[in-house]
C-alpha cells in the first residue's frame, strides 16, 4: 500500500497522506466503506501536512523556514471557478493581475507571471491553465531560485497534478449554472494489476458571460500511468492536452482616476470577430529509483508545447473631450516549446551525530518561442483607423477591416543549465537548519526575422539560501530565513529585442533578496495549522534609466515590499473546518529615475484576507460559507487610477452518500460590483456578479 509514495517527489506529501489512511485501515481490518470514509475525511480537510515545492523533498510544513500556502482545487471548482486567479484570491499578499490572455499573479508585490510550475517543472508560457487535472496548488512565497532557477522574486506557484493512486474510485461530474455554464468531466481510475495503475481525466466546459458577447469553451484530455517496474523502481508517465477557445475581454477604461461608470455588461472589443485559442500539450516522464533504504534517484523529462492564436481589438485609452474609447487591433500566432531534463539524488546520512537529508540536482532546459505579431496599419501609412467607441453607448458593429501589417516576427532560443545542492540538517529535537546553493548558466538568443538581425545575451548566477527552525515545543516552530534570486535579461517572457538601445549597457541580472521570520503552529491535537510570517523583500538593482542619459539603462532602482501574513487551515472540532488568512503589505517602487519613485506597485492591495468555514460530516448534509476581502489598489504603476477595495460573500450547501454528491454554490451573494484586476489604466477587469452553480458527482 505504500507504493504511491514513490510516484513522484512533488506528489509525495499527498500520497503519504492517503497511504497513512489506508495503512491505518489495514491494521484495524475495517470494512471497505470505512477505508473510503477515512480517505474522504482527509480530502475534506483543507490542511496539507507535507509539501514538496519548498524543498523538492517531502517535508512537514512546520519545518519549512518559509511561508507556503496550499489550495486544494476541489474547493475552487465547486464554485464553478477554473482559473488560477480565482483559486488564489484571498491568499495573504497574493493578487491577480491577469487579463484575458494569460495567467498573471503578484506575490508579495512582485510579478509572478513567469513563475508557474507544473509538478516542479517550469511552465512559463503565456496561456490560461486548466485546473481540472490539478490536485492542489502550492504557493511558495519569496525567492526560490536556489531550487528552481531564474525569476521568482516574490515566489512561485506550483500545480501538483492528479496521478494514479492504487485503489482510488472513479468519478463522473456534471455542472451547470448561471451564464449558461455547463460542463461534464470524468476522473477514471483503474488498477490493471498489482503493479500498474492508470488514471484519465477528461472533460468539456462551455460558458457565456455577464459581459456582452463574451463566451468560451474548454477541453481536457489527461491520461497517466504509474508502473511499479520492480520493488525499487517506479515509472510515472503523464500527458495532458488542454484547449481554451474564448472571446477576449479587455475590460473597461479608467475615467477621472476611477473605473468608468458603465454597466458590468459593457464591452468595447469586436466580439463578432475577436478570439483567443490556446492549445497546450504536456508530456512528462518521471523515474523514481530507490537505491537503498536511505537513497533514491529521480529523473524527470518534460516536454511542453503551446500553440496560441488571437485576433483582438482592445482598449488603448479614453479621450475625455470626445467621450471616446480608443482601440487598436492585433493578431498573433505564437508557438512555444519547452524541454526540461532534471536529475536528482536524495538521501539521508549521519555525520558527527547530525542527521542530514541531502538533495543534489542537475537541470538542463531548452526553450523556444516564436511569436508572429500583426497590427492595424497606421492612418499616416495609408491604412484605416480602428474605430473608437462611445464610452456610454459603444457600437461594436464598428469594425476595423483595413490591412494588417507585420509588427514583429522573432525566433528566440533559451538554453539554461543549473546545479544545486541542499542540506536539511537536524541538529537535535529542537534545532534544524536548511542550507542550499545553486549555480546557473543562462543563454538567450533572439533573431528578428523581419530585419534579419540577431543578438545574444548570457549570464551566470549563484543563488544561496539559509534557514533555521527552532522548535522549543512539539506544536510550535519558530523560523528565520534569508534567500536570494536573480532575473536575467530575456528570462521573463523569453526573448530580447535585437538592436535595442539598452542591450549594450547594464545587462547583468536583477537580484532580489528576502529576510523572513515567523512561527508555524499546530493546534487542537495537530488538527489545525497556522503560520505567522514577517518579511522584507527587495529587488535592489532594478533596471531604470540613467538620469543624465535617458538612452542608457542602469541597475540602480529599488523595489521593496514589507509585510506580515497569518494563515490558518484545518479541522477545528468535530466536523468543522476552516481555511483562510490575512495579509498586510507595503509594496513600493523605492528608487527610480522614470518618475515612479515612491509609487505603489499596481494591482497590489495593502491588505487582503479570506475566511471559509465548513461543516462537513462524512455523509449527509454539509455546508460552507466564506468571505474574501481585497483592499484598494492602483491599476497602473503611475498611480493614476484607483481600483476600490471590495468584499464578496460566497456559500455552498450539499448532500452526499457513499456514491453520490450533489451541491449548489452561490457566488457573490450580495451581488457586489467590484474590479478584480487591471493590466493598465485603460484595461480594468470586472469581478464576477452573483451566480449559481450546481454540481453533481457520481463515484464508482
Amino acid at each position: 500500500m505504500l507504493v504511491p509514495c514513490r510516484l513522484s517527489p512533488l506528489s509525495l506529501g499527498l500520497s503519504l497522506m492517503f497511504s497513512a489512511g489506508l495503512a491505518s485501515a489495514a491494521t484495524t481490518t475495517l470494512p471497505e466503506l470505512s477505508v473510503t470514509a477515512e480517505s474522504e475525511r482527509e480530502r475534506d480537510n483543507p490542511r496539507v501536512k507535507d509539501v514538496s515545492t519548498a524543498t523538492r523533498t517531502s517535508t512537514p510544513v512546520r519545518y519549512v523556514p518559509q511561508a507556503i500556502d496550499t489550495v486544494k482545487t476541489a474547493n475552487v471548482l465547486d464554485y464553478g471557478n477554473n482559473s488560477l486567479g480565482k483559486a488564489l484570491e484571498g491568499i495573504p499578499n497574493v493578487s491577480s493581475s491577469a487579463d484575458t490572455r494569460f495567467d498573471s499573479l503578484r506575490i508579495r508585490g512582485f510579478d509572478a507571471s513567469n513563475d508557474f510550475y507544473l509538478d516542479g517543472v517550469r511552465d512559463d508560457s503565456q496561456y490560461v491553465r486548466d485546473l481540472h487535472n490539478i490536485e492542489r496548488i502550492e504557493v511558495l512565497k519569496g525567492p526560490a531560485a536556489v531550487l528552481y532557477g531564474r525569476g521568482s522574486q516574490g515566489g512561485i506557484v506550483n500545480r501538483v497534478s492528479k496521478a494514479p493512486e492504487h485503489g482510488r474510485r472513479s468519478t463522473i461530474e456534471a455542472q451547470g449554472g448561471s451564464e449558461d455554464l455547463r460542463s461534464l468531466y470524468a476522473d477514471l481510475n483503474a488498477d490493471l494489476n498489482d503493479d500498474i495503475s492508470v488514471r484519465l481525466n477528461m472533460g468539456n466546459q462551455d460558458n457565456n458571460s455577464f459581459r456582452d458577447g463574451v463566451d468560451g469553451n474548454r477541453q481536457l484530455f489527461a491520461p497517466s500511468l504509474s508502473w511499479q517496474l520492480n520493488p525499487d523502481l517506479n515509472w510515472l508517465v503523464q500527458y495532458e492536452y488542454s484547449r481554451y477557445n474564448r472571446t477576449p475581454d479587455r475590460g473597461i477604461p479608467g475615467v477621472g482616476g476611477r473605473p468608468a461608470d458603465v454597466g458590468r455588461s459593457t464591452t468595447y472589443g469586436d466580439t463578432q470577430r475577436d478570439f483567443i485559442d490556446d492549445k497546450s500539450q504536456s508530456l512528462r516522464s518521471r523515474l523514481n529509483y530507490q537505491l537503498s533504504d536511505n537513497w533514491q534517484v529521480r529523473h524527470t523529462l518534460s516536454l511542453f508545447k503551446l500553440d496560441s492564436d488571437f485576433d483582438n481589438t482592445y482598449l488603448t485609452g479614453y479621450t475625455p473631450s470626445t467621450n471616446l474609447v480608443t482601440r487598436q487591433r492585433w493578431q498573433q500566432d505564437l508557438n512555444t516549446r519547452n524541454l526540461f531534463n532534471n536529475l536528482e539524488a536524495e538521501g539521508d546520512v549521519s555525520t558527527w551525530g547530525l542527521e542530514h537529508k541531502l538533495l543534489l540536482g542537475l537541470e538542463f532546459g531548452n526553450q523556444r518561442r516564436d511569436p508572429r505579431l500583426y497590427t492595424a496599419r497606421a492612418v499616416s501609412a495609408g491604412g484605416q483607423a480602428v474605430p473608437s467607441l462611445n464610452l456610454n453607448n459603444p457600437n461594436r458593429r464598428l469594425q476595423h477591416n483595413g490591412p494588417m501589417v507585420p509588427s514583429s516576427y522573432n525566433h528566440t532560443v533559451v538554453d539554461s543549465r543549473g546545479v544545486y545542492l541542499q542540506d536539511q540538517i537536524r541538529l537535535n529535537d529542537q534545532w534544524q537548519i536548511l542550507a542550499g546553493v545553486r549555480f546557473d548558466q543562462f543563454e538567450v538568443e533572439t533573431t528578428n526575422k523581419l530585419r534579419g538581425i540577431s543578438e545574444k545575451q548570457d549570464d551566470n548566477s549563484t543563488s544561496p539560501r539559509l534557514g533555521v527552525v527552532y522548535s522549543p515545543w512539539q506544536e510550535h516552530s519558530f523560523y528565520a530565513s534569508w534567500s536570494k534570486t536573480y532575473s536575467p535579461v530575456g528570462g521573463g517572457l523569453i526573448g530580447i529585442t535585437p538592436g535595442a538601445a539598452g542591450n549594450t549597457n547594464e545587462t547583468a541580472p536583477e537580484n532580489t533578496r528576502q529576510k523572513e521570520i515567523g512561527v508555524k503552529s499546530d493546534w487542537f491535537d495537530e488538527r489545525l495549522s497556522t503560520t505567522l510570517a514577517i518579511y522584507e523583500l527587495e529587488l535592489y538593482n532594478r533596471r531604470t534609466t540613467d538620469p543624465d542619459n535617458p538612452g542608457i539603462t542602469i541597475l540602480t532602482g529599488l523595489q521593496r515590499s514589507r509585510g506580515v501574513e497569518l494563515t490558518a487551515q484545518g479541522n477545528v472540532v468535530g466536523n468543522w473546518y476552516v481555511r483562510g488568512g490575512i495579509g498586510l503589505q507595503d509594496a513600493i517602487i523605492a528608487k527610480d529615475n522614470s518618475g515612479l519613485e515612491g509609487n505603489r506597485v499596481n494591482n497590489v492591495a495593502r491588505r487582503n484576507a479570506s475566511l471559509f468555514v465548513t461543516w462537513k460530516p462524512e455523509l449527509g448534509w454539509y455546508a460552507e460559507t466564506g468571505l474574501v476581502l481585497v483592499g484598494e489598489r492602483y491599476a497602473d504603476n503611475q498611480n493614476t487610477t484607483v481600483l476600490p477595495g471590495y468584499g464578496h460573500w460566497d456559500a455552498l450547501a450539499g448532500y452526499r452518500t457513499h456514491d453520490w454528491d450533489v451541491r449548489a454554490a452561490l457566488n457573490n451573494i450580495t451581488d457586489k460590483t467590484y474590479y478584480s484586476s487591471a493590466t493598465s489604466a485603460a484595461q480594468i477587469q470586472f469581478g464576477d456578479p452573483r451566480s449559481l452553480v450546481v454540481t453533481g458527482t457520481y463515484s464508482f
